[in-house]
Order: structure tokens, then sequence, then C-alpha cells
């Protein structure tokens, strides 16, 4: 692959277009949701905790006790996570990664040796065979010392080419790649293009088979490929033509293309606001020749490949956001106990003392909830896709207001970077750093917003399922004549039921002091099923649109998770050691505090701003207050003239 010749380069706007690609046409709303309702994965074949919730049944056996590790498997992980927390203690060094925007290859050929991007391929590939929970605590590591380097070692692994290929490749795929990739050969996935992100309708870039059918051409450019600059190889996504017995009439196909195959090329590489050790760029190809054996999975299942990959791939972020969480809480509490402002510690003025509190419940809870999602992947007894999904949300979102407390607490020194702090005598703790790393976890993996709608859907679908052509305009007569007579007799006795339970004493008295707030989460689970058949009838077909409506349901569901982790975690970590309380005082503030967050959301679930803010927006778009941003330099607009109506 000819390589860009200068870290962060750029290149002209008029770099000349590539051959032979075929622009498709732009999709409209329907075909987008068409092509994305055909990457679903419509079967539930495994238990759901969170389908349950959201049907207003709190299934807490099926967590608790949370799946037990392999008693060999821990065994072989704490000597690999303390070899690997030596290695990262004395060679990764996260500021002057930083600095240099780049993470040195030493330390990825250290990574390499010590066997950290095979964490998860079976042995029998060459990779270490361990779990999803250790390869979460291992990525926990590397971050709290390097984000950056933590991102090669997740892009590489949780959607690079290992993850695709360990659920749905073949056998020979699987022998020919997997033991290259666990010695280090970087992998990356490319899916996103500057008209693709969560649209993936309008891709363009394609693939057309030869006419023996033994080879394909591929031909198009990828956007933000995490890893792609340094990457041997990577999954590909690209449109192939329509076949017989493939759903799609826009059917999107994963091809493996090595780099240095003719036809590959970076013609630039991104820097970022955070992250900056990352190798991240646009990635083209043109005429490349794939062997059709490099089809992973079959033809035109590219994008549920993509989607069921990330079902584990996103606990990568809890993760991060998890040794973040810890990394923002330790230089916290220690500066607020050092601290000296109006003669005693900044501690214990209210005011931060109250900031230092919901930092040490949240990162209690992002830990529990982050551990309960990789066990729940490791027991392969579940469907994780909302569990993963609300932990990716919920844990990019609390991870970045934490880092924000953090620096608030430290004032100036938070804002000031760890180079000048250590270049005149202080701690260099790396707070600015911290929160410039964090903020693109709101947006890998699928953006908050889209992750909102992508659990809302899922939590909507037994209904669809029932009365979806009911609220469907375009459905046939005859079919909302059945979808009618189907609902009635459903909901006959589903909507009473999600009136009647008992979340109520004595019920899960076994947690002791944590246990008002199971039940808590057992009456809230009811009173949000029925909130969402009250949202399904009050708006029908237009519910879709109403997304903040939804994003609060949502939301109001990752707490109920979140609140359940935490309790589970705590009752675990009292088992262990009955005399320390701390994990329970922990997680009852926490519960605390997302029970008045529930509450808000329940009261502005129906009776809020909405549509005016709407219809602010929309008049913002077209200009009527263009006269509000006139008076300011805007010199990435200049010679664009704002049009005032």
């Amino acid at each position: 692959m000819r390589k860009a010749s200068f870290q962060g380069c750029t290149v002209p706007s008029s770099t000349p277009p590539m051959p032979n690609t075929i622009a498709p046409p732009r999709t409209n709303e329907i075909e987008s949701r068409q092509v994305a309702e055909a990457a679903r994965e419509e079967q539930w074949k495994r238990a759901s905790f969170m389908r349950d919730l959201f049907e207003g049944r709190f299934s807490l056996g099926l967590i608790h006790p949370p799946p037990a590790p392999d008693p060999e498997e821990s065994a072989r992980a704490e000597v690999f996570l303390e070899r690997l927390r030596s290695f990262a203690r004395d060679h990764i060094d996260g500021d002057a990664i930083d600095r240099d925007g780049w993470v040195p290859e030493a330390v990825l050929d250290g990574l390499r040796e010590l066997g950290a991007f095979g964490i998860k391929i079976p042995r029998e590939y060459g990779g270490l065979g361990l779990s999803q929970v250790t390869y979460s605590r291992a990525l926990g590591i590397v971050a709290s010392a390097c984000a950056s380097t933590g991102a090669f070692l997740s892009a590489h692994q949780s959607i690079g080419v290992p993850q695709p290929l360990s659920l749905f490749g073949t056998e020979s795929q699987k022998q020919r790649y997997l033991p290259r990739v666990a010695r280090g050969a970087l992998s990356a996935f490319a899916l996103t293009e500057p008209e693709v992100g969560s649209d993936p309708a309008n891709m363009s870039t394609h693939a057309e088979p030869t006419d023996d059918g033994s080879t394909w051409l591929l031909n198009g450019e990828k956007l933000w490929c995490t890893n792609g600059p340094r990457a041997e190889v990577m999954v590909v996504m690209a449109r192939t033509p329509p076949r017989q017995g493939v759903r799609s009439r826009r059917p999107i196909t994963a091809f493996i293309v090595e780099t240095d195959w003719d036809g590959v090329e970076v013609v630039h590489e991104c820097s970022f606001m955070g992250l900056k050790g990352i190798s991240n760029g646009v990635i083209r190809f043109q005429n490349v020749r794939v062997p059709s054996e490099n089809i992973i999975w079959k033809e035109g299942e590219g994008l549920k490949l993509a989607l069921v990959t990330l079902n584990t791939g996103r606990l990568s972020l809890p993760a991060f956001c998890t040794a973040a969480g810890k990394v923002a809480l330790e230089i916290s509490r220690r500066w607020s106990a050092e601290r000296i402002q109006w003669g005693q510690p900044i501690g214990k003025h209210d005011a931060v003392a109250q900031k230092l509190g919901r930092m040490a419940a949240d990162t209690f809870a992002m830990e529990a909830g982050s551990e309960l999602a990789a066990a729940m992947a490791d027991a392969k007894t579940f469907d994780i896709r909302l569990e993963a999904a609300i932990a990716k949300m919920w844990h990019s979102e609390t991870a970045l207001e934490l880092a924000n407390e953090a620096l608030q607490i430290r004032g100036g020194r938070g804002y000031e970077t760890a180079d000048s702090l250590r270049a005149r005598g202080e701690t260099p703790y790396p707070v600015e750093r911290a929160l410039r790393d964090l903020r693109i976890n709101l947006i890998f993996e699928g953006t908050s917003e889209i992750m909102r709608l992508f659990i809302a859907r899922e939590a909507v679908d037994r209904h669809l399922a029932i009365a979806g052509d009911l609220v469907d305009p375009r459905a046939p007569a005859r079919k909302r004549i059945s979808a009618a007579f189907r609902s009635a007799v459903h909901y006959m006795w589903w909507y009473p039921s999600r009136w009647i339970g008992w979340g109520r004493w004595p019920r899960y008295g076994e947690f002791g002091a944590l246990a008002p707030h199971l039940r808590f989460v057992d009456r809230t689970a009811r009173r949000l099923a029925r909130s969402l058949f009250h949202s399904m009838v009050r708006f029908g077909a237009g519910l879709e649109k109403r997304q903040a409506v939804l994003g609060r349901m949502v939301e109001i569901g990752a707490e109920c998770f979140m609140m359940t982790a935490a309790c589970i975690h705590a009752r675990k970590l009292l088992r262990e050691n009955p005399d320390d309380r701390s994990p329970e005082e922990l997680a009852d503030l926490f519960c605390r505090q997302a029970r008045e967050r529930i509450a808000f959301r329940f009261r502005t679930l129906f009776r809020n701003q909405d549509k005016v803010a709407y219809e602010v927006a929309r008049h913002a778009m077209d200009g009527r207050y263009a006269w509000l941003t006139e008076g300011v330099l805007n010199p990435s607009l200049e010679g664009v003239q704002p049009q005032r109506k």
C-alpha cells in the first residue's frame, strides 16, 4: 500500500476522481430505512435482560448471580494482565504520544510480544484465548496509560479482522488470517465514507465480479479508517450487484483486503482534537483485485455482519470509559484532599464534595456495567445487542462528564497540559488530555443519537411485530385488519399485566439496603413498558420522528440497567468481603441519583418543549436567525454570506 508521506498531511481538493466509481443516487428516507431494516437481526434466539425490561418484565434471575468466570482462564488472565500492567507502566508514555502524535513502533512491538493483539483469538489460531472480561480489563490498563494506544488494540480486535472472522469466517479464512493478526499484523475496519456515516444506504464503494467469478474489482474511498494507514489487512464494506436470494436491492458485502495489494492507497492521514496518536485516514481502492474466497460470511450480508460484530465490539468503549473514570476519580480525590482553600481542603466544601461524591458513585456503576456486559458476552447465552448499546451510550456520556468535573475540581491546573505542569514542577495530571480523548467516544461505533434510535427500535420490536402494520400508513388494508385483530387479542391481557405486579417489600431482600432500589427498577420496568405503549398509541407512525421522546425512554431503560448492575456488583463484592460496606455505599448513592434522573425523564416524557425547539431548529436552518451570527469573524466561512429571511 502506498503510504502518505507525512503524518497529518493534507490532500488538495483537486485530487482526481477515482476511476470506475459509480456514485449511487442519493437515497430517500424510506430506502435508507429499508437498508437498515434488512440488516437487523430479526430473531431473538437468546435471552435478553433489557428486552424483557422494555417489555415490562424485570428478569433479575437472568443476570443474578452474574455469569461465573472460568477458573483456568482467570488464572491465565492474571498472569497476562500483570505483565501488561508492568509494560504499560514502564513503556507507554501517554503525554509523549499525545505530543508527538504517534504511537512508537517499539510500543506496538512490545504489545505484540505480550500477545495483546490476540487476546480473544482462540489458542488454536495463535491467540491467547482469553475472555471478554479479560479483554476489557486489558484495554482499561492500556487506555489508562494512553487512550491512543488502547485504540490500536481495540480497532484491531473489536471491529477489525479478528472479530468478524471469528464469528463468520470460513475455516480456511481463519487458518490464513487469525494467526497472522494474533501475532500483531494490524487490522482495520473500513465502512465510513464522506456520505456514509449512520446511513449506509448511500455507500459508493463498490465491487464487481470478474467474468469468471474468481475475483472482484474493488473501487471506492473510505474515511476515518482507524488503524488503516498502518494496517496490513482490513475488512472493507462495499456495494455488490443484486443477486438472486439477496434481499436488499443495495446489498453490501464484507471483503478481507490486504493493504499491500495493488490499488490500495492511503491518500490522507487525519488528525483530531484528541487521540492524537491514533493512525486514522482516508483509504482509496482503485481496481483492487479481491479473491472471491475473501468474502466474509456471504454476499450481501456485510451490513448485518457489521451490526453483529458491534454487539461485542462496542464493549471496548465501556472498558475505556471505566478506566478514564477511575483515573479522573483518583486525581480528583487526591487534589480535593491536598488543596487548601478558605482554611480547609476543597473537598470539604459542599460544592466540590457533591461533584466528588457523584464521581465515586458513577465510577462504581461504570465498573459494574462494564463487567456485567462483558460477562454476559462470555456466557454466550445472551443476546446482548441492547446491553452493549446501552453500556456504550451510558458509559461514554458519563465518562465525559466525570472528566469535565475533574477539570473543574483541578481548576486552572486541569486546563493546563501535563507537559506544562511538569515543566514548572507540579504533578503532571493529564486531565485536559483525558477530556480531549474521551470526547470521541460519543461518536465512535454509533453516535449517542444513533444509539438511542437503535435501542428504541429494538425496544419496540415486539410491539411492531404485533401492531406494526396497524400504524404503518403504507400497509394494505388486509394487513391492517389482521394487525388490528392481533393487537386486540394481545393487548387485552398485556396492558393490564403491566399495571399488576409486586415491586414492594420483601422482594429482593437478599440485597439488604439495596433491595428498595431493585424494587424500584421492578416497578419502573412496568411503567416504562406502559409508556412505550402509550407513545405508540399517541404518535402512531409518527413515533419514529419523536426522537426526543424515544431518547428519554431509552435513558430510563439505561438507568435501570446501570442500577441493576451496580446492585449486583455491590452484592458480589460484599459476599467476597463482608467487612467492607463501601460497595454498598457507592451503589446506594448511585441508585438514589439515578432514581432522580428517571423521575425527571418520566415528568418530561410527554410534557416538554420538543415541538417548539424543533420549529426553532428548522427556522435556524432556513436562515431566519442569520442575523444572530453577525458581528463575528469566521475565516472558515469567508466568502459565504448567510441569507436573512
